[in-house]
């Protein structure tokens, strides 16, 4: 959800859904002025085994916004975003994000997983999909 959406981030979740309350209160000890960070979340999906999906799920339905994307897509004030196009994008690195991407697009955790083969930054791999004019889409927590 957009940040205009603040407030309603359940509104995703029509079905509603339990909410375990260890996953919960895990949650709420770590977001500050209701926001925590994407890093926050997917360690705490780590902690509870569970996939980040869940965490987003259980994220949203506590009101809270999810920030500092560890791809630099969102949640860095004051421009929203920290992505910028790199200006060459080394050969392998293009090689395995075209490899993954399917009609312009490609998915976080796909960008996750060439990052970490390649023992690269994420950012570095978000700014080469920018560079390459493919949109990184499908958020592990289903934030877009």
């Amino acid at each position: 959800m957009a940040h205009e959406d603040a407030g309603n981030y359940a509104g995703k979740h029509p079905e509603g859904g339990h909410l375990d309350p260890a996953l919960a209160a895990a949650l709420r000890r770590l977001t500050q002025n209701g926001r925590i960070t994407c890093a926050a979340a997917h360690q705490t999906a780590a902690a509870f085994a569970v996939p980040p999906s869940q965490v987003g799920k259980a994220v949203d339905l506590l009101e809270t916004r999810i920030i500092e994307c560890q791809l630099g897509l969102f949640g860095y004030p004051p421009d929203r975003r920290i992505v910028k196009p790199l200006e060459d994008v080394p050969e392998e690195l293009r090689a395995h994000i075209e490899r993954h991407a399917t009609d312009g697009r490609i998915g976080c955790a796909s960008c996750w997983s060439i990052a970490a083969t390649l023992g690269v930054e994420r950012l570095t791999v978000s700014c080469a999909c920018e560079a390459l004019g493919i949109k990184v889409k499908r958020c592990q927590l289903g934030t877009f």
